[in-house]
């Protein structure tokens, strides 16, 4: 791995996933960001389904819980924050802040309401994994270096062991992308992609840190 100096310091990791333990965390597909007629559409987008589906689906058949993050925002705020630096999106109640039909998110499932770019800021995600007895997530979805890394962020914070399959995400270009994911593997997790991580969900096979220039 060529990594910068500070970043050198760091200690060889691997990650083994418990289906016991591990839950999969799908970050803000949303229509808003991925359909024609969304305020704020990330190109591309259909690129994440097919290994997005590939990990949620080896999830449910080993029993490991998929939960699905909404961004979403009220009306008639006098200051929301990230409508402050962003282009106002994801109004709650809208067709915007539904999950895409491409991923056959489930009612039964958990699905979390989010009004920042963390999936765990001032949301009940952190309960309700406690809640679950898990420790270990598999977090994937859009943006990448946004909402993506909020939320690895503080899964970190938190204690959580962090996976994240580089081809289950987007950022909003390449240097973000690759400069996001060289991020968590040096110092929040472990980046891989989504054959790793089925492998590691079906077959207990360990999931080794992504190789990721500087």
């Amino acid at each position: 791995m060529s990594v910068d100096v500070f970043s050198s310091h760091m200690n060889a990791e691997q990650a083994k996933l418990d289906p016991a333990r591990t839950a999969v965390i799908v970050v803000d597909m949303i229509n808003e960001f991925c359909k024609p007629g969304g305020r704020m559409v990330l190109p591309g987008y259909e690129t994440l389904v097919g290994p997005q589906l590939a990990v949620i689906d080896a999830a449910r058949k080993v029993g490991a819980p998929v939960i699905w993050v909404h961004d979403s925002h009220r009306k008639n705020m006098r200051r929301d924050r990230e409508w402050v630096k962003r282009t106002p999106h994801g109004v709650e109640g809208t067709w915007a802040t539904e999950i895409i039909e491409d991923l056959g998110a489930r009612e039964d499932e958990i699905h979390v309401i989010k009004h920042r770019y963390s999936s765990f800021f001032q949301t009940d995600l952190d309960l309700v994994l406690k809640d679950m007895l898990v420790d270990q997530l598999v977090v994937f979805g859009v943006v990448t270096n946004i909402c993506v890394r909020s939320t690895v962020h503080d899964a970190f914070f938190n204690g959580y062991e962090v996976v994240v399959p580089r081809d289950c995400c987007a950022a909003t270009g390449p240097r973000e992308q690759e400069s996001t994911l060289y991020d968590i593997a040096t110092h929040f997790g472990v980046v891989s992609d989504s054959a790793a991580v089925v492998a590691a969900l079906t077959s207990g096979l360990v999931i080794e840190n992504e190789q990721i220039a500087a």
